[in-house]
């Protein structure tokens, strides 16, 4: 008996110092897994908000000289555009800080680091909210925002020549932002006085825009289909050409057949999208909805300078109408995107 019990002592001993090791391991507090913050995921084509909100606060302006309305709109919309604009700017410096490579991986990403053309049109839209009170901060702005501008274009312009074409994120309709800038430029420019520079400057986005738009809508036709949450960037063929219209109107100082074809352009492209914006409006939420912002106000203020210019029966109906649809997408997406923000649907990975 005696062999017995003490071959079976081992085995009580370590059935003893497991359960010793399990009440140890039950009371000491286990650590929760590292995750990142969500300031890491802030998305990088937030930017293209200040450009929406920006964009209306111009077409409310428009309102305001045309119909004679309040122009506390347009200078409110314009305002929060300008405080978007710092928030997201602050938001990303201290992104950078706390997530280095989290910017880094924006940039390298072949479509959302088209957005860092959003950054500094949003600069640009500052600028000409300071054109008629503080013509010098303009002045400034409006320079600061073109240097920046002019060095994400030539990365773009770059990426497309280097980038291996079998990556079908690497020509998307984001591509174009930073050709929109060179366009919208000269917007502003002429009223600072800037003519020649920004002659130079609309030849640069013009000729890419000539150029990068057919493989677009080439990779539209015989690419890949797109992924359902990007869909609404299809929107932002509308606004190369209406900046481009209300760029040749400033430097020319008329509308003129040039500027005339171009208007008739994105008229056709803002029937097209009309059409198809039901259609649109089923995509999940996703920051791509923004896209439908900055080109519909381009529109309508380019729809404006037309009347101005040419003035036809039901006129006043119709910028009325554009109006209303161009602010109410805005409102629609700001509810929606503050709405994705509150619930954490904006900041996650993608």
């Amino acid at each position: 008996m005696g062999d017995c019990g003490g071959s079976f002592r081992p085995h009580e001993d370590d059935d003893m110092a497991t359960a010793t090791r399990i009440d140890r391991d039950e009371a000491e507090p286990k650590a929760a897994p590292v995750r990142p913050s969500r300031i890491a995921h802030l998305p990088f084509p937030l930017f293209s908000a200040p450009m929406g909100i920006g964009g209306l606060g111009l077409a409310w302006r428009e309102a305001t000289a045309h119909f004679g309305v309040p122009s506390f709109p347009g200078e409110a919309l314009l305002s929060v555009a300008a405080l978007v604009w710092a928030l997201l700017t602050l938001l990303h410096i201290w992104r950078e800080i706390r997530h280095p490579r989290a910017l880094i991986a924006d940039l390298g990403h072949p479509a959302r680091a088209a957005f860092a053309g959003a950054f500094t049109i949003g600069l640009m839209m500052i600028a000409a909210m300071l054109i008629p009170t503080q013509p010098g901060a303009a002045f400034w702005a409006w320079t600061v925002a073109v240097a920046l501008h002019l060095f994400v274009a030539l990365f773009t312009v770059r990426g497309l020549m280097l980038t291996p074409r079998n990556d079908p994120m690497s020509l998307m309709p984001p591509t174009l932002i930073p050709l929109v800038g060179m366009l919208l430029a000269p917007v502003f420019g002429v009223r600072l006085g800037l003519v020649m520079p920004s002659w130079l400057l609309f030849g640069i986005g013009m000729i890419f825009w000539l150029t990068v738009q057919p493989l677009l809508f080439q990779r539209i036709a015989a690419g890949p289909a797109f992924p359902e949450k990007l869909k609404p960037t299809l929107v932002i063929f509308l606004a190369p050409p209406s900046v481009a219209f209300l760029s040749l109107v400033a430097l020319e100082g008329k509308v003129d057949w040039p500027a005339l074809a171009l208007f008739g352009y994105a008229s056709f492209l803002a029937v097209v999208f009309l059409t198809i914006l039901p259609r649109f409006l089923k995509a999940p939420l996703a920051l791509s909805w923004w896209s439908y912002t900055f080109p519909a106000a381009a529109f309508t203020v380019a729809l404006f300078t037309l009347v101005r210019a040419y003035p036809f029966p039901f006129a006043d109906w119709l910028l009325w109408a554009q109006l209303s649809i161009a602010s109410l997408l805005v409102l629609v997406v700001v509810l929606a995107t503050l709405l994705g923000l509150a619930n954490g649907k904006l900041l996650v990975s993608d």
